[in-house]
């Protein structure tokens, strides 16, 4: 991991507030926020095939790496933030969604995204708890569907021994106790 820059990602099953959270959280700290290119890439092209899976990934990695980057450039002004950055997915996400959406993987992509879920110094695990939201790009609204995905996400950092924090509740509720698990991390 670099120990410079704390990465955390905002993850978790669709329609669980990520973007808002991942928006509030990148404000509140002043730190780089790495968007998802995914939601990008399905608006510029009216969907996603098995086939956009590597490079919606890999895009997703050099836009990371890009907020890396300004973080070591940061000025004084910005002190705050200095090593921070809020990341509204990550690549573990994309690789989870294939394996949904279109049961597998490309190998070299799970592999990346197993090695870069590492770098991560806190994943913030967004509960099905909020309303769902209907939007074209969503594809699970059922109760029984969306427990399901909560279960893939969670199993996914606990099968690979990730930092998490599990956030819940209404949306106040959800920004001070992802802002809580942030500061905590900063003392570390």
């Amino acid at each position: 991991m670099d120990t410079e820059v704390k990465r955390i990602a905002v993850f978790g099953p669709e329609s669980t507030g990520k973007t808002e959270l991942a928006t509030k959280l990148a404000a509140h700290f002043g730190a780089p926020l790495v968007a998802e290119y995914a939601r990008e890439f399905w608006d510029a092209h009216g969907g996603i095939e098995l086939g956009d899976i590597p490079a919606i990934a890999r895009e997703q990695w050099r836009r990371e790496e890009v907020a890396v980057g300004k973080c070591h450039i940061i000025d004084d002004i910005q002190r705050r933030a200095r090593g921070l950055i809020i990341c509204d997915t990550e690549a573990l996400t994309t690789v989870l969604w294939s394996d949904l959406l279109y049961g597998t993987c490309p190998d070299d992509i799970r592999r990346g995204a197993d090695q870069r879920a590492k770098n991560y110094a806190l994943y913030l695990l967004c509960d099905i708890d909020a309303p769902f939201t209907p939007d074209p790009q969503r594809c699970f609204p059922d109760p029984e569907d969306r427990e399901k995905c909560m279960r893939v996400w969670r199993g996914a950092l606990e099968r690979r021994h990730l930092p998490f924090v599990e956030i819940k509740g209404d949306w106040a509720a959800r920004k001070v106790a992802a802002i809580a698990a942030v500061e905590e991390l900063l003392k570390s």
